[in-house]
């Protein structure tokens, strides 16, 4: 059992914004986020799109994202 709820895309966002992720360039739905010391990193969902427990244990692989973070 892994320990990342369900939670919505904005939520994920506002979180990433938190830890220092900026967006970088915006187009369509989908931004480029970045971050010093990171590679940069390609979001693409909609705000009220719910991610699931896998791709957030995938995004926080790539992003330093931690559960408490959200």
């Amino acid at each position: 059992m892994t320990q990342w709820p369900a939670t919505r895309a904005a939520r994920v966002l506002a979180a990433l914004h938190r830890i220092g992720w900026q967006t970088r360039r915006m187009r369509g739905s989908h931004r480029v986020l970045m971050r010093a010391g990171w590679p940069d990193y390609v979001w693409a969902f909609h705000d009220r799109e719910e991610i699931g427990p896998r791709m957030l244990a995938r995004m926080a692989r790539n992003t330093g994202l931690e559960p408490s973070d959200l």
